[in-house]
């Protein structure tokens, strides 16, 4: 007969079985990339980066159900922030993160006050606008941010004179950085904010009527958010080494909405399975050459199609499956 201690042990196991997985899966994919070329280091570079982009909008979008098409504006921020302050001014690199994220925060607050009374695609379009007037800022700016030339001479990230030289190592940071995002904005949906933020994703006159002040908890989510999207704009600046207007376009609006859907909108680890999977696909779909894009967009639609809640939805499944065993073995 097995132990009550033995028993709860094992159930303790299947219920973090699912949480367990994706961490092991991200490790795994860092282990191949430390393993690899320096290709492939770049492009899961770029999908950590991404993922920490997509989390913050995924806390917006995903928990408090609201509408967002400006995030790329913070992401410019955070990157022209750390340019200007470590190439211009030669602070160190992690300082300026720290300080353009500090900005960010403020413009976010400042610009979220009055914006977020809005609803609907009245919101949509306000943040919308946010992003094209900081896009426009970076192109027309030129003594600040030179345009399209772009700033380079970015110094990777590094604290008291240490740099991480190679991109490997860049890699292991950036990839600390994506976990430690999932997990802060994983501990916040678990909290009591979070469940305010549930709530007024499920109606907001409702979650008002609970005593829930709606503006206020919408404002810290679009606070959050944008540390989010300043920390991986300045996390892009140092593992490239150089930014230009382009980056922070709408292409960066469209490319994690895509990550955002298709990994799972409103599940803690969608967003980052969104950024690895959107970034991998083309690099093993490159053999087809013209039919490359054809067969991209061909896997995205009949993932969106089998999967609706995003590869993400999968987690109860694979949690199931677990139950299923461990009680097939009790039988």
């Amino acid at each position: 007969m097995t132990s009550p201690a033995i028993t709860s042990t094992r159930a303790s196991w299947r219920d973090h079985a699912g949480s367990w997985l994706p961490v092991l899966a991200t490790l795994a994919l860092l282990g191949v990339g430390l393993s690899s070329s320096g290709y492939i280091v770049t492009v899961l570079g770029f999908a950590a980066i991404y993922g920490v982009f997509s989390t913050g909008l995924n806390f917006f979008m995903g928990y408090t159900g609201q509408a967002s098409f400006g995030q790329n504006a913070f992401a410019a921020l955070g990157g022209y922030g750390s340019a200007i302050l470590t190439a211009g001014h030669g602070m160190e690199p992690v300082l300026a993160l720290l300080i353009a994220t500090t900005v960010s925060v403020a413009i976010a607050f400042a610009v979220g006050y009055p914006t977020l009374r809005l609803r609907g695609h009245y919101l949509a379009m306000a943040t919308f606008a946010l992003g094209l007037i900081t896009y426009e800022i970076t192109i027309e700016w030129t003594s600040l941010t030179q345009g399209y030339m772009g700033y380079s001479g970015i110094p990777p990230i590094g604290l008291f004179g240490y740099e991480l030289v190679t991109e490997k190592q860049m890699l292991v940071v950036l990839v600390a950085f994506a976990l430690l995002g999932v997990w802060i904005s994983n501990r916040l949906r678990r909290s009591r904010f979070g469940r305010a933020l549930a709530a007024i994703a499920g109606s907001e006159p409702a979650a008002a009527a609970l005593g829930v002040n709606v503006a206020g908890y919408k404002l810290v989510a679009f606070v959050i958010a944008a540390a989010y999207g300043s920390v991986a704009g300045s996390l892009f600046a140092h593992f490239v080494g150089f930014i230009s207007p382009e980056v922070f376009g709408t292409s960066m609006v469209v490319l994690s909405f895509t990550m955002l859907y298709l990994g799972g909108i409103g599940t803690t680890w969608g967003p980052l399975v969104g950024a690895v999977i959107v970034s991998l696909l083309p690099e093993a779909l490159r053999g087809l050459k013209e039919l490359q894009d054809v067969a991209y967009c061909v896997i995205l639609v009949a993932i969106l199609i089998f999967a609706p809640r995003g590869l993400a939805g999968f987690a109860p499944a694979i949690k199931q499956f677990f139950n299923r065993g461990a009680a097939a073995k009790a039988e």
